[in-house]
């Protein structure tokens, strides 16, 4: 993969002007999987082929920063966003589904991005991953936040973070969910589908009040309270300033939302945010009682982020999958890294069955193909042997299937039917 992408020219020395000799790309190697399987870089230098232990922590300390490792997982998605073969999972081919899901994760040492729940931990500490994947399987970013935050406050952040995916429609479940959130996805341009828990019970706003409505000769789907404009209008203009804050990037939106709930009684302009919220976020509940078709894609697109969850405890099989990394950056180049062996199976997933259909001669067999990946998931690994044997030699380090024979050769658009 790193051949086809070349994700490894993203580790730079963090002292640009300092000319130094690049380690080789096994050293590399290894401290993502020392990181990103939880399995450490001094027990994987131990049961590891040609990797010494000093080269491998003085390349740890020197080239792996979140910023390199947010790159690194950038390049494989900009190669992976070039081929075709991914948008067979694209139901609309001018539509991004995309969708985040928090997961929780025990801390086995003191740390300040670390809290209790009983009800994940017991009487321990841990912390709660969010990660983000779009509708063909891209995993696009991911933080690491205390067990006691509420994942809302990030997903902006998520979808403000990356230049590579841009998502048209955008779903969480109910802890991803508050108002504020619609009303900031639908100025971003970003439509918020949220599956939320007992919808029926949500309220319904509007312009006019029920009466107004039950006079007009409606029955069904009333509002139950009226959008108050008054709480809207004087703040517009910070509205606006805060929107184009977060899509400027000056601050992330997180930041932002921590701030305005950090005064004792709620802030004008966190109020009118708010309010606005509640427009969009009653013409969606409509939409979604209104649209089955919706309302599958919603579930779907979120089962793809649980599947997600059980693919990271799958990489991470050492350390009984705990966080050994007391501080938050430590946490979230961990996980970056965990994301970037996610990334790289998903590439090499789409390389294979690439080169499956390059070389299909039969057009009803390669139908076949074609609608088995529709219908399946490249988000799968049982053929890869995460826990064997650790062989960084020269003679490994190689593209023993060939698979960059045809590596950006197109699936037909209109493949040929079944007939």
């Amino acid at each position: 993969v790193d051949q086809a992408t070349g994700f490894l020219d993203e580790f730079e020395h963090w002292q640009p002007k300092k000319q130094v000799t690049k380690p080789s790309k096994k050293v590399f190697f290894a401290g993502i999987i020392g990181y990103g399987c939880d399995i450490g870089h001094r027990k994987l230098a131990q049961i590891s082929r040609q990797i010494n232990e000093n080269e491998l922590d003085t390349t740890v300390n020197w080239y792996f920063s979140l910023e390199n490792i947010q790159n690194a997982n950038d390049r494989i998605l900009q190669f992976i966003d070039r081929m075709e073969l991914p948008n067979l999972y694209r139901q609309q081919p001018d539509v991004l589904h995309t969708s985040s899901d928090g997961q929780k994760v025990d801390v086995s040492v003191d740390s300040l991005n670390a809290s209790q729940s009983f009800k994940y931990f017991g009487q321990e500490k841990g912390a709660s991953i969010i990660s983000f994947i779009d509708m063909r399987h891209l995993l696009w970013h991911s933080t690491v936040i205390t067990a006691a935050e509420r994942e809302a406050a990030y997903v902006i952040d998520g979808l403000m973070h990356n230049d590579v995916i841009k998502s048209d429609i955008h779903s969480t479940d109910t802890h991803g969910f508050s108002e504020i959130i619609f009303c900031t996805t639908c100025m971003v341009g970003t439509m918020f589908a949220p599956r939320i828990k007992g919808v029926g019970r949500q309220r319904l706003y509007a312009f006019k009040n029920r009466q107004f409505y039950e006079e007009q000769g409606h029955t069904a789907l009333l509002p139950h309270a009226v959008i108050r404009e008054a709480l809207i209008e004087p703040q517009w203009d910070e509205v606006l300033r805060f929107i184009a804050t977060i899509k400027l990037k000056v601050a992330s939106a997180s930041q932002l939302f921590k701030r305005l709930n950090s005064y004792s009684k709620q802030h004008p302009l966190y109020r009118a945010l708010k309010e606005f919220g509640r427009m969009p976020k009653s013409l969606f509940i409509l939409k979604y009682a209104d649209d089955p078709a919706l309302r599958q894609s919603i579930e779907k697109q979120l089962n793809k982020g649980e599947a997600s969850n059980k693919f990271s405890k799958a990489v991470s099989f050492g350390h009984n999958s705990e966080f050994a990394q007391s501080e938050k950056e430590d946490q979230e180049i961990a996980e970056s890294c965990r994301r970037l062996i996610k990334n790289v199976i998903i590439c090499w997933n789409y390389l294979f069955l690439a080169r499956a259909l390059e070389q299909e001669t039969d057009p009803a067999r390669k139908a076949q193909i074609i609608e088995a990946i529709r219908n399946g998931s490249v988000a799968t690994w049982r053929h890869f042997n995460l826990h064997g044997e650790f062989d960084f030699s020269d003679e490994k380090m190689i593209d023993s299937i060939g698979l960059l024979l045809g590596a950006l050769r197109r699936v037909p658009e209109n493949p040929p039917s079944k007939s």
